[in-house]
């Protein structure tokens, strides 16, 4: 079984727009809405979507999929965001993929244009990938990216312990550094409704999270080798 989490947060300009497409690419599979306390009818719509509708009300990215990851019954797990960002088709493709993977990344940089990634959110986007590099040992080339396909067998083990926006990047490098990593470039699309990330003070954030789980994250080095 195939468990589909999305966060949201006051998504309601483009959440009935995911949802369809979600139910185009898997129409058996459990899809998640783990909604923030949302004012705009974010919740109400993916309900009539035909959604699991969950609620957080501890604010941040990784609280939001930690809620998700708990609720969630698949043997597969995938991630996307509400904001339209990511094609559910390409998260199909990935599914597709997994196979002898453990865990694979949407890898946006491929394919990304300046209305999708503007040039401050790229130039973010790779420093804090080669730092964690060059910190970790791993190859990721994507560090931000929010679409991951992955086996729920190792979810225990690459569980982050941040709640923030610090999640993604933590669970790619938990994931990297014990398990078979793989990452696929995907299309990345133009966000519908309001821009939440805020470049400077979530990408110092992060990169100031990346030292800290470095000397005290206790990141299992694996090194396991896709066969």
């Amino acid at each position: 079984m195939i468990s589909i989490v999305i966060p949201a947060l006051n998504e309601a300009e483009s959440i009935g727009h995911v949802l369809d497409e979600v139910k185009r690419n898997f129409p058996n599979a459990e899809i998640i809405v783990v909604d923030s306390d949302s004012t705009d009818g974010t919740a109400d719509i993916a309900k009539s979507k035909g959604a699991k509708v969950v609620n957080e009300s501890m604010r941040g990215y990784g609280y939001a999929y930690i809620k998700g990851f708990k609720n969630a019954s698949g043997d597969i797990i995938v991630t996307l965001d509400a904001d339209g960002t990511y094609p559910p088709s390409e998260a199909k493709r990935l599914v597709e993929m997994i196979g002898k993977y453990d865990f694979i990344n949407g890898e946006r940089l491929s394919n990304s244009s300046k209305e999708a990634m503007p040039t401050m959110h790229m130039i973010g986007n790779f420093i804090l990938t080669l730092l964690t590099r060059i910190l970790f040992m791993v190859r990721i080339t994507d560090s931000q990216s929010g679409m991951w396909v992955f086996k729920r067998e190792i979810l225990n083990d690459i569980l982050p312990s941040s709640g923030g926006m610090e999640f993604s990047e933590e669970i790619k490098i938990r994931a990297a550094s014990a398990y078979c990593y793989k990452e696929v470039p995907i299309e990345y699309r133009r966000r519908m409704g309001e821009k939440k990330l805020r470049p400077w003070k979530d990408g110092i954030r992060n990169m100031v999270y990346l030292f800290k789980l470095r000397i005290t994250g206790n990141i299992k080095m694996k090194n396991r080798k896709c066969d």
